[in-house]
C-alpha cells in the first residue's frame, strides 16, 4: 500500500509540474504574442449546455425587441451578436467567473478589474468582417502603453480560416498610437484558430477583425468575456441592464466586478500592471 501511494504522489506530482510548465508557456505567449490559446476548457456536455443557452439567449433578445445584427458592425444580418448574456442564463454567470478565465485575467490586468461586458458572436455561413479594432482603444484613447483589458473567448466550435475565425496583427499588442498601424494591416493579419471548448486569451490591445464564414454549411460561435482595469468605464451598464431577479442572484463579489455598488468604478489610484 506504502508503494502505491508513492506512486500515486509522483503521479499528481508530475500532473502538478506538468501544468506548471503549460501555465509559464501560455502566459508567456499572452505577453508575447498578445493571445494563447488554453484547449479542452469545456468538455463535449459542457460545449452542449452553453450551445443549448446561447440558442435561448437568441430567442429572449429577440422576444425583449432587440436586434441580433448590428449594421454598424457587421456588412450583414448573417453575423450574429448577443447582448446583455448575464441577464439571459444563469450559465453565463457561471463562465464569466470561471477560474481559468480569472487566472487569465488576473495575470494580465492584476487583481483590479471589472467586467466590461460578455457578448456573443456567431459567423453563420456568408458572414462578412467587421472593422478593424482593438479593445482597449474602444475604451481608453491613446498612447496604450499598459495592458489594461483582455478579452476571454469561448470558442463553441471548431474556429478555423474558413469559417469566420477572429483574425489578428501580429505584433500590434505593442502599437502605442493609431499612427503603429501599417497602411496594409488587414493584409498582414493571421486567423485565430482554436478548437470548440478552448479558451482564447487575448490582450485589449491586439487589433483585430472577424473573419468571413465562407463555408456553406457551418456556424462559428464565439462568447466574449471582456474584462477591464477599474478605473476604465465598462462597455455594459449592468444597472439598467440586469432585471431585479438577476441583481439578487449574485454573490457580493460579482456585484463589485459588474459596478452595482455606490461606487461603480473602484479606482485603486494605481494604473501599474504590476507584472
Amino acid at each position: 500500500m506504502g508503494f502505491l501511494r508513492l506512486i500515486s504522489s509522483l503521479i499528481v506530482i508530475t500532473q502538478i509540474l506538468d501544468f506548471m510548465r503549460l501555465t509559464k508557456v501560455l502566459t508567456r505567449s499572452l505577453k508575447e504574442n498578445g493571445f494563447c490559446v488554453i484547449p479542452n476548457v469545456l468538455d463535449s456536455q459542457s460545449l452542449e449546455k452553453v450551445r443549448e443557452a446561447m440558442a435561448k439567449a437568441i430567442e429572449k433578445t429577440k422576444k425583449r425587441g432587440h436586434s441580433t445584427h448590428i449594421p454598424g458592425l457587421d456588412p450583414n444580418e448573417k453575423n450574429v451578436r448577443v447582448f446583455n448574456l448575464l441577464d439571459l442564463d444563469p450559465l453565463f454567470l457561471e463562465l464569466i467567473t470561471h477560474s481559468t478565465a480569472l487566472d487569465l485575467v488576473r495575470h494580465l490586468i492584476t487583481e483590479d478589474f471589472i467586467i466590461s461586458n460578455f457578448t456573443a458572436n456567431i459567423a453563420r455561413p456568408g458572414s462578412g468582417s467587421m472593422t478593424m479594432h482593438s479593445d482597449l482603444s474602444l475604451v481608453h484613447p491613446p498612447p496604450w502603453t499598459e495592458p489594461w483589458s483582455i478579452n476571454i473567448m469561448w470558442v463553441l466550435d471548431d474556429s478555423r480560416e474558413e469559417n469566420g475565425a477572429t483574425r489578428y496583427l501580429p505584433g500590434s499588442h505593442n502599437f502605442k498610437n493609431l499612427s503603429d498601424l501599417p497602411d496594409n494591416a488587414r493584409e498582414k493579419m493571421l486567423p485565430l484558430e482554436a478548437k470548440q471548448g478552448s479558451i482564447i486569451a487575448m490582450d485589449g490591445r491586439l487589433w483585430h477583425t472577424s473573419g468571413e464564414n465562407r463555408t456553406l454549411s457551418e456556424e462559428r460561435s464565439l462568447l466574449f468575456g471582456y474584462y477591464t482595469r477599474s478605473f476604465l468605464r465598462p462597455q455594459w451598464n449592468y444597472n439598467v441592464g440586469l432585471s431585479k431577479d438577476t441583481k439578487s442572484s449574485l454573490t457580493p463579489e460579482l456585484q463589485h466586478w459588474l459596478g452595482l455598488g455606490l461606487t461603480a468604478n473602484a479606482y485603486t489610484g494605481d494604473t501599474s500592471n504590476h507584472q
